[in-house]
């Protein structure tokens, strides 16, 4: 192992009162979405152990508390139990900056992450919703990611050591600080995306990046689905390396006063939008490369984004989703089979709101009408099979009209549903961590 080379120190800037008080602000919210007898603030991972241990030795559910900007995802708990809030674990353990790597508290959220790293001028690359609110464990529970996970990939891909409490009360790490630690087994692939249902994240070794010179994005007015399919089709073989390619269509997207206009009128399908970073020099390159290759096919450019307004449109796109909505899916397909999913969408309801990270196959969807007498017909009969065909999953973020059935919100039972019993019952025997709220249910 090369020798660890000297690195400055940093600790988060706000403190635990601030955080209690944005937390209080949360309290009626929490308590409409989950069952909490009382919730506890532990200090450190110590208190945190010890917490969880006294729950095992009492048979009382927790719930693991973020930011709290994800409350609605996965099934509605019944069982009454404590609110375990991260809001204590915010400290910077360590950053050598030089090694590219950082190791956080769970509780920090990615707002003050951000501004931690930029003042080396480096940066996670992960889009975050409600980065002021939402917190580095929540991102990791949840496997939230974004428009620039085509270019940099999730939140996995950057973790590299992670320590947790399982839901007996018992303490472990797995990774370790330096890049290349391969040894012991994948905790830091397998806790991401749990939904904190296996441990609870109380520290986090990640690997950063440099932030970009430049930032910018080119968009595309879209007459109909044929040009949509065919400019997506060509992004294959372009000269150009994005680190987005999102389509956008619906409502949402006919422009504000705050950020760029995307649709010219109710008569255009919507944009294609294609997202660049680097140097200046090689961002500019790209966008008028790109922008050649469209008018070669036949297309007309609808945009230039650049800077604080490509930065704007960044964060438009990655809040997406986030706003009051009916109900909001996540539909993971084959990059192919976007544009049928699209189409399946508008022909559900008209007049939703769509947002696909299209090189990857995700669609995020806002219905602008949806009742619990729609899911059979809507969900388990109609999307759900066409997003299976389709080599994928439907996956509900949130419905604002009440509670939907297990399978409404996770699709049907899979053949590994037995193997992720096993491993939930391995790290929390009892299921006392967030019960019923995952995809396996009830143990």
């Amino acid at each position: 192992m090369a020798a660890e080379r000297p690195g400055k120190r940093y600790h988060a800037e706000r403190g635990n009162e601030e955080r209690g008080n944005e937390e209080g602000g949360n309290e009626e919210r929490t308590a409409d979405m989950l069952p909490l007898t009382d919730t506890v603030t532990p200090a450190d991972q110590a208190e945190l152990a010890a917490t969880v241990c006294e729950a095992f030795a009492t048979d009382t559910p927790l719930y693991p508390l973020g930011g709290r900007t994800a409350l609605d995802f996965g099934v509605v708990p019944k069982r009454p139990g404590l609110g375990v809030s991260l809001a204590g674990l915010t400290r910077v353990v360590d950053y050598p900056y030089h090694d590219m790597t950082i190791t956080v508290e769970s509780g920090i959220t990615m707002a003050e992450l951000s501004a931690v790293l930029a003042r080396e001028g480096q940066r996670l690359p992960i889009d975050a919703g409600q980065a002021e609110q939402a917190t580095l464990g929540g991102l990791l529970a949840t496997n939230f990611s974004g428009p620039r996970r085509y270019g940099h990939g999730t939140v996995r891909d950057y973790v590299i050591g992670i320590s947790a409490v399982d839901g007996r009360g018992v303490a472990f790490k797995g990774g370790g600080r330096v890049v290349k630690n391969v040894a012991g087994y994948d905790f830091c692939k397998l806790l991401t995306g749990s939904l904190g249902t296996l441990a609870i994240i109380s520290q986090v070794t990640l690997k950063v990046k440099p932030l970009p010179g430049a930032t910018a994005w080119l968009t595309c007015e879209l007459p109909n689905f044929s040009r949509a399919e065919s400019l997506l089709a060509a992004m294959v073989d372009s000269k150009t390396t994005p680190v987005a390619i999102e389509l956008v269509s619906g409502a949402h997207w006919q422009g504000t006063d705050r950020t760029p206009m995307l649709i010219v009128d109710r008569r255009t399908l919507g944009v294609l939008l294609v997202g660049f970073e680097g140097t200046e020099s090689e961002v500019d390159w790209q966008i008028e490369q790109l922008r050649s290759e469209w008018r070669a096919q036949g297309a007309s450019v609808f945009g230039h984004h650049v800077d604080d307004a490509a930065r704007q449109l960044g964060s438009r796109l990655t809040q997406f989703g986030s706003s009051p909505a009916p109900l909001v899916l996540k539909i993971n397909v084959r990059p192919s089979a976007v544009i049928s999913i699209m189409e399946l969408l508008l022909n559900i309801d008209p007049n939703a709101s769509l947002a696909s990270h299209a090189g990857n196959g995700v669609v995020i969807a806002a219905f602008s009408e949806f009742s619990l007498a729609d899911a059979s017909k809507t969900l388990i009969q109609r999307l759900q099979p066409a997003a299976v065909a389709a080599g994928g999953n439907v996956v509900v973020w949130s419905c604002a009209c009440g509670e939907l059935t297990r399978q409404a919100v996770w699709g049907a039972g899979r053949g590994d549903a037995e193997m992720m019993r096993a491993v939930k019952r391995q790290f929390d025997p009892k299921g006392l961590l967030n019960p019923d709220r995952f995809v396996y249910g009830t143990l």
